[in-house]
């Protein structure tokens, strides 16, 4: 292996959440590897990065597709360093009725959701076990644990993808590696909820929505945890949200 770097891949790294941990994990001396499916868009992210005297690397690549991601992995294992964090921050919320849902999105909200969550999580720890290490984390939602109506595609997707972490954690928690889920219950801070939802956002003046700078340090928190005091699944949600 070419270089002794950590690696902290995270896939989905958006605008507000995944580039927020990305960026934490680079303040701490890690290597950035971000994903999504279009490359152009992570332009902004990896320059702020090396901006702020971090390194990162960008990379275009569809999470829902085994080739892709098997490709990724090898790449990045092989030429950069060991990944000891992999974040999957995909979300895929898109409402609607039961009655106007069809087969297709459907599908393609558990395959974006859940789906590609498999795909990555398991290419990872194969690595992680063979080195008994690694933090494994999943991004979750309110919807991973309560189906609200229009949100039976996404919670059925969150839900699933909620049972995948639990069943690593049983499996790869006593093999040395740390699966964690994070249910964010919340509006989070991003350009979405600022435009579409403005009495939502208005929120932020009394600290109830969500930093994606506050939830990426609690995932730098869960990565530090001392193995005899792991956490499975974390709550964040602001101090006026209802639950």
């Amino acid at each position: 292996m070419p270089t002794q770097s950590r690696i902290a891949l995270i896939i989905g790294a958006g605008d507000a959440t995944g580039g927020a941990i990305a960026r934490r994990f680079a303040r701490e001396g890690f290597v950035t590897c971000v994903t999504r499916r279009t490359a152009d868009k992570l332009a902004p992210l990896v320059e702020q990065i090396l901006n702020e005297g971090g390194t990162a690397h960008g990379f275009a690549s569809d999470a829902r597709k085994e080739e892709d991601v098997i490709a990724l992995i090898e790449k990045i294992e092989t030429s950069m360093g060991a990944i000891e964090v992999l974040v999957f921050n995909i979300g895929a919320n898109a409402p609607s009725s039961i009655l106007d849902e069809t087969a297709r999105r459907y599908f393609k909200i558990w395959e974006m959701a859940c789906m590609s969550g498999f795909l990555n999580a398991r290419e990872v720890a194969k690595r992680m076990v063979a080195r008994e290490r690694g933090t494994i984390i999943f991004t979750g939602a309110t919807a991973s644990i309560r189906g609200a109506a229009n949100f039976a595609a996404f919670s059925g997707a969150k839900m699933a993808l909620r049972a995948l972490a639990q069943s690593m954690a049983r499996e790869l928690g006593p093999r040395g590696v740390h699966i964690a889920h994070v249910i964010i219950d919340g509006m989070i801070d991003t350009e979405f909820i600022r435009t579409n939802f403005p009495e939502g956002y208005a929120k932020k003046q009394q600290d109830g929505i969500l930093n994606p700078d506050h939830i990426a340090d609690q995932y730098w928190m869960l990565h530090c945890q001392p193995r005899d005091a792991w956490t499975h699944e974390l709550d964040l949600r602001p101090w006026m949200e209802k639950f």
